[in-house]
């Protein structure tokens, strides 16, 4: 079987020509072909999510208040978005163990910030009177996604 496959291409470089094999490359690379793709890192999908969740989270209300809402982009979301487009540039990039480290930087951002948070308030306040927001507990929830993706990409790395 591999005999008849050398022989084939053979007569296939025989048939590109005194070009040769730039020529059949040349060829096979013509516009106009379909293109495989490879399917995208369950990780990578995995962190495209928590960047998603971090992201949108972060501008949304952290604090609910009988008086009114304290907004995330006011104080820590702004760090929980910068975190999301660093990991934003791990789910992009091809290179796995640094998308990994990425991921895990924006899991580490978007898990200590909101605990922080909490720590803060209740420290200052107590429990009555507030309750956490819909953007604490995105963040929150992307930053555990983010540290699951870092793990995944982690270990699947070449």
């Amino acid at each position: 079987m591999a005999r008849s496959t050398a022989v084939r291409g053979r007569a296939l470089l025989r048939e590109a020509g005194p070009a040769g094999y730039g020529r059949l490359m040349a060829s096979a690379a013509a516009p106009g072909r379909d293109r495989v793709r490879r399917r995208a890192h369950p990780g990578r999908k995995r962190l495209a999510l928590a960047v998603a969740m971090v992201a949108f989270g972060s501008f949304l209300p952290w604090i609910q208040t009988e008086v009114g809402n304290l907004s995330g982009g006011s104080g820590p979301g702004l760090w929980t978005f910068y975190a999301a487009m660093f990991g934003l540039a791990g789910a992009l990039l091809p290179m796995r163990r640094l998308g990994a480290l990425q991921a895990a930087v924006l899991g580490v951002v978007a898990v200590a910030l909101p605990l922080w948070q909490l720590g803060r308030v209740l420290d200052l306040v107590g429990t009555g009177g507030w309750l956490p927001g819909p953007g604490l507990v995105l963040v929150l929830g992307g930053g555990v996604l983010a540290g699951t993706a870092s793990w995944q990409l982690w270990r699947t790395a070449d």
